[in-house]
């Protein structure tokens, strides 16, 4: 969902706002801090929800750029996290696809996946909302994703899983899922043995190569 459907970087004008020319490159380090601490903690085994992941990831990050910030600060922007901007395409994209089971399936927790998706008024397009936090195991981990086969009853062969993660695609695609890379980003997909089944820039793009 983060960075599928929503823009992550939308929240560096909130960062802006209370660090200046610091702003932007604490929103882009934030979110490198945040998936760096989800796959660290996966693999230590010392899971903890993906609220305070983002909690821990903006107070490192903050420290490290040497900046003042106070709970008031850090409760703002961690409130910004649950009103991030949907990209440009991707309420018509939804509407376009209601034919089929729409899920949500995140490394978030549901205190930020429930309040962003009725933000957006994006919530009724999805069938389901399925988080890894009700197994305690991040993505990329294979357990995360049998979850999501647990929960929906059905064979990974049946998925079509889209991400604009290549971490995420890679973990999905050994699994067994057929998947859609999302390329936002315009990026050189990981080398980890993985190929997408799409390989797309937008939900647009990619609902033509489906029809």
């Amino acid at each position: 969902m983060y960075g599928t459907l929503f823009d992550v970087y939308s929240i560096s004008e909130k960062c802006t706002h209370y660090f200046s020319d610091k702003g932007v490159r604490i929103s882009q380090s934030w979110r490198q801090k945040q998936l760096e601490y989800c796959f660290l903690r996966q693999i230590m085994g010392t899971y903890i929800p993906f609220h305070d992941i983002t909690k821990d990831a903006l107070q490192y990050v903050c420290a490290v750029e040497q900046v003042y910030i106070t709970e008031e600060i850090i409760t703002d922007l961690l409130q910004a996290y649950l009103k991030l901007s949907p990209f440009a395409e991707v309420k018509q994209a939804l509407e376009m696809l209601q034919s089929e089971t729409l899920v949500v399936f995140s490394n978030g927790s549901f205190n930020m996946l429930h309040p962003l998706l009725n933000h957006s008024r994006l919530a009724n397009y999805f069938r389901y909302v399925v988080s890894v936090d009700e197994i305690k195991q991040y993505k990329p981990s294979p357990l995360a994703y049998q979850h999501v086969c647990n929960r929906l009853n059905m064979h990974p062969k049946q998925i079509l899983f889209l991400s604009s993660n290549a971490w995420d695609i890679a973990g999905a695609s050994h699994f067994g899922f057929q998947t859609a890379w999302i390329n936002r980003a315009k990026t050189t997909m990981d080398l980890l043995s993985a190929t997408p089944n799409y390989m797309v820039n937008d939900l647009q793009e990619l609902i033509g190569q489906l029809t």
